[in-house]
């Protein structure tokens, strides 16, 4: 047999997707539907929020919130949130890639998801399609990784 064959199975680094859903969404706009008769200049205010919640040994909900505030001439259109979650299940990594995966690699996952569902609230509210740019969650979690690190460093 093998060496590889007689490893304990908890020394497997394993990676699934248990369920992926939209755990709250709400679209507001009170200013219709006056709004429609004033000439679009939109400002757009986005606002990203992830945080994860260990479920069960190795198991983890993640949670991805977007809320997209749109202006048009300091009057709100319409703001939109939508919380996007999953179920992930993670043996293996040590704290600091598991940190990882949860806040940059699980985010990734769910952003797609997030972004279909603020797109067509946008649109089923008779405004023009909200179409969200791609985000580079990895990076943004190595910036929170570098800004706790000084912050360790100004504390000291």
């Amino acid at each position: 047999m093998s060496t590889e064959a007689n490893q304990p199975e908890n020394d497997l680094q394993q990676f699934i997707i248990q369920r992926l859903y939209i755990k709250n969404s709400s679209f507001e706009t009170t200013q219709t539907p006056a709004i429609f008769q004033k000439k679009w200049e939109p400002e757009l205010n986005l606002e990203l929020n992830t945080n994860h919640t260990e479920l069960e040994a190795n198991t983890y909900e993640v949670t991805l919130t977007v809320t997209a505030t749109v202006k048009n001439k300091e009057e709100t259109a319409f703001l939109v949130e939508v919380q996007q979650a999953g179920v992930f299940t993670v043996n293996g990594p040590d704290a600091e890639q598991l940190n990882h995966i949860l806040g940059g690699f699980c985010p990734s996952i769910l952003f797609p998801y997030v972004r279909e569902t603020v797109s067509s609230l946008v649109t089923k509210g008779s405004f023009p399609p909200l179409v969200l740019s791609p985000i580079n969650f990895d990076a943004l979690y190595m910036q929170k990784m570098q800004a706790q690190q000084e912050q360790k460093v100004d504390v000291q």
